[in-house]
Order: C-alpha cells, then structure tokens, then sequence
C-alpha cells in the first residue's frame, strides 16, 4: 500500500468516526470554571448519547500542573493560547487533527493558521476574548481604559479593587503599563514591575476568581476581568462597564484539546467536531458571552453580542491589544519569581 493510499485512508477513518452519531459512554471536560454552556452539554450528550462531566479549574497553571501529574482521568482540556505550545512541548496533548474533521470548514480563516498550533492539528477553537479592568460606575466615574485603576487607584478605588490571580494576564498588563511587551526579559524594567505591582498590592481589597456574580451584585466596583464575564455583570448590573487598558492589553483564544492519556478519546474528538458547527458555537458564546473562532455562528448568537462594547472594540483602543505569546522558560521562571514574591 503507498503511503498517499494510506493516508488517504486514515484520513477517511477519522472523518468517519468524528462525524458519527453512535458513540456511547463517557467524556470528562476540564475546563476553566462557569465557562461551558449546560444546554450545549446536553444538547451533545442527547446527539451522541455520551454521558460528559466537566470539573472546573481556576488557571491555565492550575489545569497544567494537573494534567501534568497524570491520574486526573479527563479527557479534554481548554488552556489558553500561550499555554497550548506548553502543553505541546510537554507531551500531555493528542494530536486528534482536527484540521481533517468534518466539520473544520467552519473555521474562521484568521484562526486555522495560529501560531500556537500551526494548521490546527491539536486543538479546536473555543472562546475568544480580551482581558482588562470592569468598573462600577456608581463607585468611580472617571475614565476605565487604563491599567492604573488597579496598579495605581484613583481614591475613590482604593481598598476596593480585586486583581484575578492570571498570572500571564497581570504581568502582561503590568509590563506594558511598565512601557514593555510581553514576553520582555529586560531585567530593569522587570524590577519596575515587581516594584509597581508591590506597591499597589496594599491597595487591593483581594486577589480571586469568580468576578460576574460579585460586579453584578456590587460586591466588587473594580477588578481585573476579562470582557464576557464583565458582560454577564453588565446584563445584571447596567453601572459596570469595561475599560481597554490604553497602556496595552492581553488578546487571547482558549482551545479544546485532547489529553494524551485520555480514556475516551473517540467521544472526545466527536466533542471537538460538534463545536466547530456554529449553531453549537453559538450556544458556547451565548452561555460565556465571549467571541468564538466559528464563521457563521453570529446569526444564531444573540441580538446583544452584536455591538455589545465588551465584544466590539473600540477604534481608539484596538491598537493597544496584543496576543499574548509563549514565553521562553527562562523568561516564564522570571515571571514566575516576581509572581511568588506578590504572593506573600
């Protein structure tokens, strides 16, 4: 047999088991918390009468050093872009192809060929996003789209800011409210980090998770957050209002991967087949309130997401957002020491 006739048919082999409707038994989901979408969840178990739990984690270095230490019995996982080659490199993810799977002609163009996983041989499009400040207006009134409203409180804030503990995230912020990019190993500008970031602790009221429920209900007036949960608030709570950081701000993309040791690994790549059909995106955006990297899910989302301020960017701050890349390890480790010391 040539390898072009069998490659041609491995390939016809995995089109036909991702687009099956007669997989049975059980697939588990880790993935970042109030995040999946229940009726999309049942939506899959009633189509391919598979049984699927999923178990939350907090942080791409929670489900990383998890899924890292093995005997976690899940099957899929969601990290964010600049984990994904981590993850990779690591071992820890299937290439399942889903490049070959029925349904990836949905994929948007600008996300088939991601740096992250070039062609898309590993992972699946799941939510998009941009992570910056959410303010309640009723506590503060002046301008949101800067990084100062948690590294250097207005008054009014002071004592009442939470910072998510994303440690990509903030030190991205940080280094680029620092005049930095992303990823810089400029030892004197990674001390005016640890510096600023040192200072402005004593004026946090906390470092958590768990944002949409506490903005909306006024628990919390500023924070740190990503821009669907900051939506959510907004739908409850009209005062909360989300603020693109002008000093430059982390664009990002969460992908479904398949783990390494999964056990149920079929019904997995089914799961990575069903959402790239966008009316099931859709019910993933609709649930988070997040983008999605599937063309032709907008018509089934929500008249609301269409010009929503937290998923349109403004012009005037389009420019400051960058994608967040892999840092190298010596690079990470330096973060990560700034990280520790912010933790005490």
């Amino acid at each position: 047999m040539s390898w072009k006739l069998g490659g041609a048919l491995s390939a016809l082999v995995l089109l036909a088991s991702a687009g099956s409707g007669m997989a049975e038994g059980e697939l588990n989901i880790y993935n970042w918390g109030n995040y999946t979408n229940p009726e999309l969840i049942k939506k899959f178990e009633e189509t391919h009468k598979v049984k699927v739990t999923i178990t939350d984690y907090d942080s791409n270095t929670t489900a990383l050093t998890k899924v890292k230490a093995g005997g976690h019995g899940f099957d899929i996982v969601v990290p964010s872009a600049n984990y994904v080659p981590i993850f990779i490199k690591e071992g820890l993810l299937l290439e399942t192809r889903p490049d070959q799977m029925p349904n990836f002609k949905n994929v948007d163009k600008k996300w088939v060929d991601v740096s992250w996983d070039p062609g898309r041989h590993y992972t699946v499009p799941w939510q998009w996003g941009t992570t910056g400040v959410a303010v309640n207006t009723s506590a503060y009134a002046g301008d949101p789209n800067t990084s100062a409203i948690f590294l250097d409180p207005p008054k009014e804030l002071v004592g009442q800011v939470n910072v998510v503990p994303e440690m990509a995230d903030v030190m991205a912020l940080t280094i680029m409210y620092a005049g930095g990019k992303p990823c810089t190993d400029d030892k004197d500008l990674l001390r005016k980090v640890r510096d600023i970031l040192t200072a402005a602790k004593p004026k946090w009221r906390s470092m958590d998770y768990g944002m949409t429920e506490k903005l909306s209900n006024s628990d919390v007036v500023a924070t740190v957050n990503w821009n669907g949960s900051t939506f959510r608030a907004r739908l409850k709570n009209p005062k909360v209002v989300y603020g693109y950081p002008k000093e430059g701000y982390p664009v990002w993309m969460d992908s479904v991967a398949v783990l390494a040791d999964a056990k149920n690994v079929e019904n997995a790549k089914l799961f990575q087949n069903f959402i790239m059909d966008p009316e099931n995106a859709a019910l993933i955006s609709a649930f988070a309130r997040y983008a999605n990297g599937i063309a032709g899910s907008d018509k089934f989302m929500p008249e609301e997401m269409k010009t929503a301020p937290e998923i349109v960017v403004p012009d005037a701050y389009k420019a400051a957002g960058t994608f967040l890349p892999t840092c190298p390890k010596a690079t990470q480790d330096l973060y990560t020491a700034i990280w520790t010391e912010l933790q005490k």
